[in-house]
């Protein structure tokens, strides 16, 4: 394993298991102080900026010359070969309405190429890590994907994107040709946490339109190294992706692809 990654998994464990603190202290409080970015779907709380902004000093101290991506905030201006892409809290719709499906989710890019994933979800205690090449954890322990090879014997997951009032590329289409031909069908509300819930095997795959690069870097590494196949869906729709066991890839690609 190469030192860097190793002492950088380190530090985005640490960072993540701090700012779980914060989210947890804010967690079905009345503190919370929500406000709406886009739309009335999409929303921000003063926990989010607390942990956006404990998560980027914590960077700032250890690896001053790397950069951050962040949900909240943006990408610094810095020029550097490492770059920290944060989501501080990945499913703030579940927070606000105080259900425990909620993470931070750290990744970090090294040359371009995710190298080390971290998703936290505190109220959980559930914490999963990669380095690439190495493999994918849960709680210190390897996890991987399912072994599912029928579709009318999987249960899948998926999300709707913000902008579903507004683009009919929405989402809804595929669900209800998914929802007749699969055992079971959930949605979750943390893209971060449905990607590895399908990294360990919980979901036997699961599928999104229009997500963020910072919904998906840690999560997309720690679903590769699980053994999951990752595709993407759209090249108009920002991160728009299958993730799933080889065997069932073909027949979610046939039932996913976009009417025509």
């Amino acid at each position: 394993m190469n030192t860097d990654y190793t002492q950088i998994l380190l530090h985005a464990v640490s960072i993540a298991r701090e700012a779980g603190k914060i989210q947890l202290a804010n967690f079905r409080s009345a503190r919370l102080q929500v406000e709406t970015k886009g739309n009335d779907y999409d929303l921000v709380t003063a926990a989010d900026k607390a942990c956006e902004a404990y998560v980027a000093e914590r960077i700032r101290t250890l690896y001053p010359s790397h950069s951050i991506l962040s949900e909240e905030s943006g990408t610094d201006a810095m020029e550097s070969e490492w770059q920290w892409v944060v989501d501080p809290i990945d499913g703030t719709t579940n927070f606000k309405s105080g259900l425990p499906y909620f993470a931070i989710s750290i990744g970090v890019k090294h040359h371009g190429e995710t190298v080390v994933g971290v998703v936290f979800a505190p109220r959980l205690d559930e914490l999963y890590t990669a380095v690439k090449g190495e493999g994918a954890m849960l709680n210190g322990e390897p996890i991987h994907c399912s072994q599912c090879t029928a579709l009318s014997q999987a249960v899948v997951c998926t999300g709707f994107p913000y902008d579903k009032a507004e683009n009919a590329d929405n989402n809804i289409a595929e669900a209800v040709r998914v929802i007749p031909r699969v055992r079971g069908f959930r949605r979750m509300g943390s893209a971060s946490l449905d990607i590895c819930y399908a990294a360990m095997g919980v979901f036997d795959a699961f599928w999104e339109l229009n997500l963020h690069v910072w919904d998906v870097c840690a999560a997309y590494l720690i679903a590769a190294e699980s053994g999951c196949e990752i595709h993407s869906l759209r090249e108009n729709r920002g991160e728009s992706v299958l993730i799933a066991p080889q065997a069932l890839v073909a027949p979610m690609l046939e039932l996913l692809a976009p009417e025509v």
